[in-house]
């Protein structure tokens, strides 16, 4: 086999799978987009439900997606996974629909913890289905390609949610989370034309880039598999860095710079813009688990460097608009730098999560990893409230060095683990 990569717009325009997927993605994140703008929102203003009692409700759902995830990796190397994915979005999208029933926090708790079984679980049971559709280096840049069109889709999303904000009436909330819970339901339809062949068979073994599954490795649990473990632990704990831009960011622009509040907008446009532009091309030379531990490594910096730029942001003080607009230059940059640590972050993170796996317990190993993540996720808003937010300066340098931390110990694994897992492959980038 050939070691020069189909670039992926071919890649797309070939393969009819990939093609449906992505059709799938953009579907599910518009619905999305436009649901989770709106949830706050809806559940304290018009429901009535407080903003403490939300947050609750939402950690306890965050929890039985941490088990979901787990779950549904080990089922995806047992079950078909077309049908778990059609069956998991047809249960997330009625339970988006059952929002409109919520009325106070067991209700809440019930439907969301519904909504975020399905949506890890699925995460889960979606990624072993790559593992097993596409060859080695074709599955991070499928990933870096979903992640673009993630972004797009959630950037339209979020836009059409701009009408029920204006209107501002319970009923244009409901009927924009209701839509927002047919396109899931749209979503299961479309899997259903996923070829069960491609999607559920694991193959014997992986050599398209050269990956090659050691005998003692067949079958193995991820449990016992330490250094997997160790990058699940570390990985997780880097996409920490996620509940920055979603919760610290907002709370540090407004309550600790002198930049204008208006600006906590299109600093999330820049994230999103970045990921849309460069995504895929910053996951180049990312498809071994060496070239992973490198790019692991440049993000851990980069990261490390965004922190203490949020950080200088709150240094700038003054009334006039110099300060303003020093400020916000300041915070721009560093939206930008974070941005860039994200996309590399996560294309490492991709790699080293399908490489590292044996081809047989692809599900298993899927399910372990994303595990780490939602755990990440659920702890997030806490650890970037206890630190940035009220700790200031030296709360973000407590950030820097976790997550500096965190990247250079999963390159430092990646380095002991290149080796087992795979062999040279030429100048083959993916």
């Amino acid at each position: 086999m050939s070691t020069t990569a189909v670039p992926i717009r071919r890649l797309v325009q070939q393969d009819a799978t990939l093609r449906r997927l992505l059709a799938v993605t953009l579907v599910d994140t518009v619905g999305r987009g436009a649901f989770f703008t709106l949830t706050s929102l809806y559940l304290t203003t018009i429901v009535g439900i407080p903003a403490v009692a939300v947050g609750l409700g939402l950690t306890v759902a965050g929890a039985v997606g941490v088990i979901s995830s787990l779950g549904f990796g080990h089922l995806a190397d047992r079950w078909s996974s077309r049908r778990m994915l059609v069956g998991l979005h047809l249960v997330q999208g009625l339970a988006l629909v059952g929002y409109v029933l919520v009325h106070d926090l067991p209700t809440l708790v019930l439907t969301a913890s519904v909504v975020t079984l399905a949506q890890q679980g699925g995460s889960s049971v979606r990624s072993a289905a790559i593992g097993r559709a596409f060859p080695g280096g074709e599955r991070v840049r499928v990933r870096a390609t979903m992640r673009t069109v993630t972004n797009i889709g959630i950037a339209a999303g979020t836009a059409f949610a701009a009408i029920p904000l204006a209107v501002g009436t319970g009923e244009a909330y409901r009927v924009t989370m209701v839509a927002a819970g047919v396109l899931f339901v749209a979503s299961a339809f479309l899997l259903l034309g996923l070829p069960a062949v491609r999607v559920d068979a694991a193959p014997a073994e992986r050599t398209e880039t050269g990956s090659i599954v050691r005998p003692d490795l067949g079958g193995r649990s991820p449990y016992r598999d330490i250094r997997f473990l160790g990058v699940t632990a570390l990985t997780g704990v880097f996409g920490i860095q996620f509940g920055l831009f979603e919760v610290a960011v907002p709370l540090w622009v407004v309550g600790h710079t002198v930049a204008p509040d208006v600006l906590v907008s299109p600093l999330l446009l820049v994230n999103t813009a970045v990921v849309i532009a460069l995504q895929v091309r910053m996951a180049r030379g990312t498809g071994t688990i060496a070239g992973a531990g490198r790019a692991m490594r440049h993000a851990g910096w980069l990261m490390a460097l965004a922190c203490l730029l949020w950080a200088a942001a709150g240094w700038v003080r003054g009334d006039d608009w110099t300060s303003a607009a020093v400020a916000a230059a300041v915070l721009v940059v560093a939206a930008l730098v974070h941005s860039l640590a994200e996309i590399t972050s996560s294309a490492a993170g991709w790699s080293l999560s399908f490489e590292m796996a044996p081809a047989d317990r692809v599900g298993a190993y899927q399910g372990v990893y994303g595990t780490g993540y939602a755990m990440g996720a659920m702890v997030a808003p806490a650890v970037v409230t206890l630190t940035a937010i009220d700790l200031g300066t030296l709360g973000w340098a407590v950030l820097a060095v976790v997550f500096l931390g965190a990247a250079l110990g999963t390159a430092a694994i990646a380095r002991r683990a290149a080796p087992e897992h795979s062999v040279p492959i030429g100048n083959a980038q993916p």
